[in-house]
């Protein structure tokens, strides 16, 4: 590497897309969790909200996989930015990058994207709760606090299952013991597994430790992460407290649901029987102006529905709008894009939509 690397002539800014990044650095966390640090081959400055996610585009088997993962580094560091994964019994993706993603690997990326972040949701009191590898957005706020001497009282709360599973531990301990106004609490749900010792709090979550560790939790900023059991368990701890839970904020995005798959299959085949019936004045032209291809869909399709019927692969990941992967140009026509965060609001303004949740309002046309 020379020091062109820092030419800011050549240097780019990161903007949701598909970008090609390369493995810099893998770090062993834990004894199952590792960060993968990645850069590109241009210089690119990594700028995100604290909190936000990437969608990888892998193939595993030979065949194309879509997964979305939190960024657990800071934009204070711009030229790269990593993800933090854990390795779970069964899990395709997550046991495919622990067992072959290497350093000097390439692999494409989409976004940054993500409503879950402490740029859009500023506050001077902090309460930060999260659950196993839930940590990962809010190391990311963290490090962002600490790296630009924000003025910001934290009250972190991480939840793990033993001492040896504790995330990022030495570096939370480093930056909490620099900054008053930082204060770190750690709960192990376990601690008497292989003589590990634990001085700190034990068992689950609860409102006698939440008193304990932050007695004015009803005051603060609330950003959570974890397994679904625990956020369920923490919304309805501060519901039964009557807190405003306009103040509380969570990330979920993942796999898509076993449920809404089914549901979607379902919808596929109704739609199929609807279609017979449908007279094709009533529908709707969804044109691909980069392939010359064009087909007509029923009110109610999206446009990723019209695209797959004519054997166009857009990549998605989600299908629920959260991802941001399948984002395309309309070039012309209305949509009505019912997302969940995937795309910025300067995405739209530019004319994008997410493919996977835009349902054409009449004709329409995308650069595809």
């Amino acid at each position: 590497m020379t020091m062109n690397f820092l030419n800011p002539v050549t240097t780019q800014t990161w903007t949701n897309g598909r970008h090609l990044v390369r493995c810099v650095k893998v770090i062993q966390e834990t004894w199952d969790v590792r960060t993968f640090c990645f850069m590109a081959e241009q210089p690119v400055m990594f700028f995100f909200k604290p909190g936000q996610f990437v969608t990888l585009e892998l193939e595993i088997d030979g065949e194309q996989v879509m997964r979305s993962y939190t960024i657990s580094s800071s934009p204070s560091v711009p030229y790269s930015f990593s993800i933090t994964v854990k390795r779970v019994p069964g899990g395709r993706v997550s046991n495919w990058l622990h067992d072959n993603l290497r350093v000097n690997d390439e692999l494409a990326v989409h976004g940054p994207v993500g409503n879950f972040n402490c740029i859009d949701y500023p506050a001077e009191k902090i309460l930060m709760l999260s659950g196993g590898v839930g940590i990962t957005p809010l190391m990311s706020m963290a490090r962002w606090f600490f790296d630009t001497n924000s003025l910001v009282d934290i009250e972190f709360v991480h939840s793990a299952r033993s001492p040896k599973d504790v995330i990022f531990h030495r570096e939370l301990e480093h930056i909490f013991s620099r900054i008053p106004e930082f204060k770190l609490h750690i709960i192990c749900e376990r601690s008497d597994e292989l003589g590990e010792a634990w001085a700190g709090f034990r068992g689950y979550l609860s409102q006698a430790m939440l008193e304990l560790m932050a007695p004015d939790f009803m005051d603060r900023e609330i950003f959570c992460c974890g397994p679904t059991p625990y956020m369920n368990a923490v919304k309805n701890l501060l519901r039964q407290n009557g807190f405003d839970m306009s103040h509380y904020h969570e990330e979920s995005f993942g796999e898509t649901p076993a449920d809404v798959q089914e549901e979607a299959l379902e919808h596929a085949e109704q739609a199929e029987a609807e279609a017979e019936e449908l007279d094709i004045a009533d529908m709707y032209s969804v044109e691909f102006a980069s392939t010359g291809k064009s087909v007509r869909i029923q009110p109610g399709e999206t446009v990723h529905t019209a695209a797959a019927k004519l054997g166009l692969h857009i990549p998605k990941a989600c299908g629920m709008g959260i991802c941001g992967t399948c984002r395309v140009p309309l070039t012309a026509g209305q949509v009505d894009m019912e997302h969940n965060g995937g795309i910025t609001d300067e995405d739209v303004a530019e004319g994008y939509i997410l493919s996977c949740c835009s349902k054409p309002l009449g004709d329409v046309v995308v650069d595809y």
